[in-house]
């Protein structure tokens, strides 16, 4: 069928420092990455039309949102045809979906798309006093009415019990979801911006102090501060673009086809990624064995274990013998899993940080960390306990 997605390319590609509590305020480092990607597409700020980004402003929210659509278009002096932002969508990726539909249906020829945190400041601003709790108090209502009385605030609580729930009925091992930390701390070490670079084997994974029961330490991601951005043009526009070519879209996954709550679903697996994997092949002719490597959404190691066995790239309760030993995912093997360092080593980029990592990869940009053998294909998702998205992306 004629698809949206062959319509549109990423341009252009930039990032801010990233870092542990960098103290610098998080429009400024919005403004750096997304002059870094408007340069890297060889265009100038008159060119963009567009504008997208998640989760947009966001009351209460502290570091999770660090700048908005309109903030960004005033600071920059934009004149865009088209914006878009909110919490409301297909996972953090969902916003450059969003970009592909309006470049595709002419809104625009250039959209600007970025994700900003800021979460690590945010927090030590608390702390001294110079930033004060801005949410309300008043009854809990919705999910947390039910969590926060046991103490349950973290997602690290909720996510953790789907991850007992699926140990108790595949036989899953710490030894081998510990895999995907290991993996990604060596990933790490070749990657320049990476927040945690130091060596770690499966025992410092294993001793490394329990959060929430099974997840230790090195199961959850790292905040940090950071901004992300993004150029999605109009295909047409690739020759005209700095390196005169540019990584395609083959096919989206946006659906959702299971209860958003996170108590409500199959207790074995996190809700919001079987939806949006299904959709993804059901887009493509593409299969499992023509996908090069995969960035996976790990805001904890059980939720990349959540994508792979519901993208089928092992079969259901598989997972933890497809991870054993660790050479399947390795930058080198079969299914080259998170090839920055993911989240749990590179930093909580918040689903940009693995898009710009396969775009990286296929454009043949990452240095050290290269996949062998010329990748031509991608797999990049977000979310997993809340709607998720994933793309599928194609060498120039």
């Amino acid at each position: 069928m004629d698809k949206f997605e062959h319509s549109a390319v990423v341009s252009g590609l930039g990032m801010s420092d990233i870092g542990r509590r960098l103290m610098r305020d998080p429009m400024a480092l919005t403004v750096d990455a997304s002059l870094a990607a408007i340069a890297d597409a060889g265009l100038t700020r008159d060119d963009i039309d567009g504008v997208c980004t998640y989760p947009g402003n966001v009351p209460g929210a502290g570091g999770f949102s660090g700048a908005g659509a309109h903030d960004l278009i005033d600071v920059l002096r934009l004149k865009p045809n088209w914006h878009n932002s909110g919490l409301e969508q297909a996972g953090q990726l969902g916003s450059i979906v969003a970009a592909m539909m309006a470049v595709a249906t002419g809104l625009c020829r250039h959209v600007l798309c970025f994700r900003t945190v800021w979460e690590a400041t945010y927090v030590q601003l608390q702390r001294t006093g110079q930033i004060r709790y801005s949410g309300g108090g008043g009854r809990l209502s919705g999910g947390m009415e039910w969590r926060i009385p046991y103490g349950a605030a973290s997602a690290a609580n909720w996510i953790a019990l789907y991850c007992s729930r699926y140990m108790h009925e595949y036989g899953l091992t710490r030894e081998q979801l510990g895999q995907i930390a290991v993996n990604n701390r060596k990933n790490a070490a070749l990657t320049p911006y990476a927040v945690y670079k130091d060596p770690m084997t499966l025992e410092d994974y294993l001793n490394a102090r329990m959060v929430s029961t099974p997840l230790g330490l090195y199961d959850c991601d790292v905040p940090c501060d950071a901004s992300v951005a993004f150029v999605i043009s109009h295909k047409d526009t690739a020759k005209d673009c700095r390196r005169g070519r540019a990584v395609g879209f083959e096919a989206v996954g946006t659906a959702n086809t299971e209860r958003v709550s996170w108590d409500e679903g199959d207790l074995r697996y996190l809700t919001g990624i079987e939806g949006a994997a299904n959709m993804l092949w059901s887009r493509t002719d593409l299969k499992q064995k023509d996908i090069d490597m995969v960035q996976l959404y790990d805001g904890f190691s059980f939720n990349a274990l959540c994508w792979l066995e519901k993208l089928g790239f092992c079969g259901v309760g598989e997972a933890g013998a497809f991870l054993e030993g660790g050479q399947r995912i390795a930058r080198d093997g079969e299914l080259p899993l998170n090839t920055n360092g993911g989240q749990l080593s590179a930093g909580r980029l918040h689903g940009y940080g693995f898009l710009h990592e396969a775009c990286v990869q296929l454009l043949g940009e990452a240095g050290e960390r290269q996949v062998p053998n010329n990748p031509q294909t991608a797999i990049a998702t977000s979310g997993g306990g809340v709607p998720g998205s994933a793309l599928l992306l194609t060498a120039p």
